[in-house]
């Protein structure tokens, strides 16, 4: 257990080497100059490339690279060319909303997408199964931005339920805390909810067909212990690897997800650096993000040692 422990996490620092190098690459062929939006339209050339010279970027790409992978190293993720503060500040101020966003969404998720998946399974051919597949399909084709405004058009704006945007610490109270995230987090779990219902049903219908299963109903086990207790044990696996994917889905869903309900977190941070030709802060936030998604999926691996013996050393 330890030696395979051990390997995973050594596996994930070269990744993390190839995500920093391509992040860097990728804003610097990018176009567009930070420079030339800093000193505004009226700006000369010679002021221009003052601004370049004094933030940085003139000098060579080997150099640049050099210096920031160093202070990623030593923790430091830069600073932000507009507000001057610096970018692990800025990352701690928004993280809680992103933070609440996907936590909510992806309990919210599990917690309806399993037992679905299950009960289609179950439920094979009937109007049941085929009602799964159809939210299914309509999860995984209707846009977030669409079910957000949808969602904020009902029960915000004609009911008045829930709050239409924003976003309350969890320190002024649970409920409001809450009831900002629950439009969020069901027009986010639309797509993650899809997902993991159709593995699910998928590994329910190959695992149901076992002998095991038919010899737990010979000895007069009862439907519901077959299912969850038999049946979903063994599915366990691809079920976790999609739920550890599906973490993707939520990172880039919440960027959109929060520009519609205006919460102020990692991706409206991130928008606002795209528009603005924030670099540091760019690349602090998709180190993050890209960080967050390999220690999730090390976290899956691990995991598969709790249904698989014959991973553990």
């Amino acid at each position: 257990m330890f030696a395979y422990t051990l390997r995973r996490i050594v596996a994930t620092i070269p990744v993390m080497a190839v995500v920093a190098l391509f992040v860097f690459s990728l804003l610097y062929i990018s176009p567009g100059d930070p420079a030339a939006v800093i000193a505004g339209d009226q700006a000369t050339p010679a002021d221009v490339e003052r601004i370049r010279a004094s933030l940085g970027l003139d000098r060579p790409y080997l150099v640049r690279f050099a210096e920031w992978a160093w202070n990623i190293m030593r923790g430091d993720l830069g600073t932000s060319i507009f507000t001057n503060l610096p970018v692990s500040t800025m990352i701690a101020q928004r993280i809680q909303p992103t933070l609440s966003l996907m936590v909510i969404t992806l309990i919210l998720a599990i917690g309806i997408a399993v037992p679905m998946g299950v009960i289609a399974a179950w439920k094979q051919g009937t109007w049941i199964d085929r009602l799964v597949m159809g939210f299914a399909v309509l999860g995984f084709s209707v846009p977030v931005f669409v079910v957000g405004y949808v969602l904020a058009y009902v029960f915000a704006l004609e009911l008045d339920w829930l709050p239409v945007q924003g976003y309350t610490p969890i320190e002024r109270g649970v409920w409001p805390w809450l009831q900002n995230l629950i439009l969020p987090s069901v027009a986010l779990g639309g797509v993650y909810i899809a997902l993991i219902a159709r593995i699910t049903r998928a590994t329910m219908l190959e695992v149901l067909q076992q002998d095991y299963i038919r010899t737990a109903r010979a000895k007069g086990v009862g439907q519901p212990g077959i299912l969850f207790l038999h049946a979903l044990k063994n599915a366990a696996v691809p079920i976790v690897t999609v739920i550890g994917i599906g973490v993707a889905l939520l990172i880039g869903g919440a960027v959109v997800t929060e520009s519609v309900f205006a919460i102020p977190g990692l991706g409206r941070l991130t928008v606002d650096a795209i528009l603005r030709r924030d670099y540091p802060v760019i690349q602090g936030v998709i180190l993050l993000f890209s960080f967050t998604y390999v220690l999730v999926n090390l976290v899956i691996d691990l995991l598969y040692t709790l249904f698989d013996p014959r991973i553990r050393y």
